[in-house]
């Protein structure tokens, strides 16, 4: 019995070391391409990108010119140059985390072409319907010849880019701040927003899952429950209320 017992005691950590081993061995197959917005860079992302590299996915984090090409443009660099750094980190599933401008270059890129291996996206603060605010930087003509191509795109106008692509046929989840009451215009009714996109503009047919939280867009991607929010939609396909009924007063 004494040495049932002994070899029982060293087998079982092995049996929990080979458990173990294979969950980080899962974990690893799994990549997030990080796309930020406007005037941003990858340094808009770094809080994400260190939370998710602890949740023990692989991040490529992505820069790319968002002030100088249209969006039909950056959607092909930026999408293609992320997945291109996963596959270079041998990961097949690849999953997108995006912050506002950066959730419209992915619905363009999808639109147009499939992602091999392609997993779960959640956006933050995307202008899922064209953004009041990009119609108003667009009509202050002065500003004209330095607005960036992509503003123009961004509107909710006939020519509004996000509002011509359609519903989303992957697994998307949307997460608007709701941190402000907007409204752009003087006279115009307020609507409940992150300070730049409203949640209503957040909203495209076809999402799995909404979830509005108090956060502001600007700071929305270095916000810890905002990061939590991330990680459990990429792992379960949805968001996670109970932890904020828990939190609630």
């Amino acid at each position: 019995m004494y040495y049932l017992l002994l070899i029982a005691a060293l087998f079982t950590p092995l049996c929990k070391a080979t458990e173990a081993a294979s969950e980080v061995d899962i974990a690893q197959t799994e990549c997030v391409v990080l796309l930020h917005g406007l005037w941003r860079t990858e340094l808009s992302m770094k809080r994400l990108e260190w939370g998710l590299t602890e949740a023990g996915f692989g991040v490529a984090n992505v820069t790319y010119p968002s002030l100088s090409y249209p969006i039909e443009e950056l959607a092909t660099m930026a999408v293609e140059e992320g997945v291109a750094e996963c596959r270079a980190l041998g990961l097949d599933h690849i999953h997108f985390v995006t912050h506002s401008l950066g959730g419209i270059l992915v619905r363009k890129y999808l639109a147009d072409q499939n992602i091999k291996g392609l997993g779960r996206v959640v956006m933050l603060g995307p202008p899922n319907q064209g953004s009041q605010v990009a119609d108003y930087i667009d009509s202050l003509g002065i500003l004209r010849p330095f607005t960036p191509v992509a503003v123009a795109q961004l509107g909710t106008g006939a020519e509004s880019l996000p509002r011509q692509l359609g519903p989303v046929n992957f697994e998307l989840g949307v997460i608007a701040g709701t941190d402000s009451d907007l409204s752009v215009m003087p006279g115009a009714p307020q609507e409940t927003s992150d300070g730049t996109v409203t949640v209503a503009e957040t909203i495209v047919p076809g999402m799995l899952d909404l979830l509005e939280m108090p956060v502001s867009h600007t700071f929305m991607m270095w916000n810890q429950p905002v990061l939590h929010q991330v990680i459990h939609f990429l792992n379960y396909g949805v968001f996670d209320r109970e932890v904020l009924q828990v939190s609630a007063p």
